[in-house]
């Protein structure tokens, strides 16, 4: 899974595997298929087809997209040629929650070349200069929601029934709410074990009444991008069923823990064989210092792409008055890192040799974030570059003088995209439409934010002035 090909036709799967899987699916009681391509935001857009259909999809004779359906502004114009799908039959699926039914990610073509605003291409062509500097990414996440219900036409915690919540330190992990949970965790964690064999480790439930956060195993970068997105999907259709809907929204309510999707990757040298080269014995690797180098040097235009929405920014603070079980947020604050900081952008876990980014969260395109995080990282390898003075304590608690030369997060959406624009390695990581319809829609959606009046300000200001 992951190699990019130039060439339409060489792109093609195999004729007669593709008569193989076919027939399984058809023995199996699959009747229909969902070939999936990705939009700007990293959600999947897809037109059903009967399984007799299959062969001519992946054929690239199956049904072809109008140009706006990827981006929001898009460079192409009503009488440019439509885009292809050609579906990744690696990343075949059947479905959990209706097994008559097969998903498939695809990727796009366009005039017989890869869509270059297509992100899925653009992950795969990353990847395939990871290949050529002998590295390969492999990714785990730690994905995080809120699991509500709609009760009087609002939205309100699915799992938790107490008329006046508690507030106690601290709520995370709580026995009583993962039991009370479990009618609609159960189920997850089945499929995500049984069916999809992702090798769920646990579920936790996190420090907001009716967050969760499920650990799953790791696989490679592109393989990780495929599930987010399709986790995003099985666990809204899974949550329907029980009168439920999930929010990936970063932060619900000011009481509320901000979710998060803490990426952790680790880096195998090709000519090496199987092994991760951020390990050496029992401590990190030089290479593994040289990778947060690279990183925390691109560090705000990767949290542009990993923390994408206005509303992704107001978690990262040190604390928030009346927080569900307590005070502190334990969120990232500071672009450094630490050994075992949680309240850096990258932490080196005590655990597991890999670099943990924590400035991440479910509204992101992964396929995106993906490829400038692996490109950062292959930079700071290849050009051995060499990171600041690890930050080994609290960043909440520093005082002015042991900050001065720490850089902050990005405080809001506007300073994150100004970031990415200004950032000479993203031009060489996406195209330049790409560029341009990511620069520019995150704009708008800054500019109409500043048009609108929040409760926040009727609040403040309505009566004051």
């Amino acid at each position: 899974m992951g190699e990019y090909i130039e060439n339409f036709k060489d792109c093609l799967p195999d004729p007669k595997k593709v008569k193989e899987i076919k027939k399984d699916l058809e023995s199996k009681g699959v009747k229909y298929i969902y070939s999936n391509w990705i939009d700007f935001l990293g959600s999947p857009k897809t037109k059903p087809m009967p399984i007799s259909d299959f062969e001519d999809l992946c054929a690239g004779k199956g049904p072809q997209f109008a140009v706006h359906s990827v981006s929001f502004v898009p460079e192409l114009t009503p009488a440019d040629n439509d885009q292809i799908p050609v579906p990744d039959l690696d990343s075949l699926v059947i479905c959990p929650w209706d097994k008559t039914c097969a998903w498939v990610f695809a990727d796009l073509w366009w005039n017989d070349k890869p869509y270059d605003v297509c992100p899925r291409q653009t992950l795969k062509k990353q990847i395939h200069k990871n290949a050529q500097a002998d590295l390969k990414f492999y990714v785990g996440i730690e994905p995080e929601f809120f699991v509500m219900k709609w009760e009087d036409g609002k939205p309100v915690k699915a799992i938790d029934n107490d008329p006046i919540p508690l507030r106690r330190q601290a709520f995370g992990y709580d026995a009583e709410y993962s039991i009370d949970g479990m009618n609609f965790l159960k189920e997850i964690i089945d499929i995500l074990n049984n069916d999809l064999h992702w090798d769920l480790h646990d579920v936790v439930a996190e420090g907001a009444y009716g967050q969760y956060e499920l650990d799953f195993g790791y696989t490679d970068i592109l393989g990780m991008a495929d599930r987010l997105v399709f986790l995003r999907v099985l666990l809204k259709e899974i949550a329907k069923k029980h009168g439920f809907f999930v929010s990936f929204m970063p932060k619900t309510q000011i009481s509320d823990w901000r979710s998060g999707a803490h990426i952790n990757h680790s880096v195998e040298c090709i000519s090496e064989g199987n092994k991760n080269i951020y390990k050496d014995g029992d401590k990190f690797s030089s290479r593994a210092y040289n990778a947060v180098a690279g990183i925390l040097e691109h560090g705000a235009a990767i949290t542009a792409l990993a923390c994408p929405t206005v509303n992704s920014y107001n978690g990262f603070v040190p604390s928030v008055e009346g927080l569900d079980g307590g005070m502190h947020t334990w969120a990232p604050t500071h672009m450094t890192y630490g050994n075992n900081n949680r309240s850096s952008m990258i932490r080196l876990p005590q655990n597991r040799f890999c670099i943990e980014d924590r400035a991440s969260d479910l509204t992101q395109n992964p396929y995106l974030t993906f490829s400038l995080l692996s490109a950062a990282a292959t930079k700071g390898i290849t050009e051995k570059m060499d990171p600041p003075e690890a930050t080994n304590k609290s960043l909440y608690d520093i005082t002015e003088e042991e900050g001065k030369n720490i850089k902050t997060l990005p405080r809001n959406l506007l300073e994150a995209i100004d970031a990415f624009k200004s950032d000479s390695l993203t031009k060489e990581v996406f195209s330049e439409a790409m560029l341009n319809n990511f620069i520019g829609y995150k704009y708008d959606e800054w500019r109409r934010y500043h048009t609108t009046t929040t409760d926040w300000e009727i609040q403040e200001y309505l009566k004051l002035f």
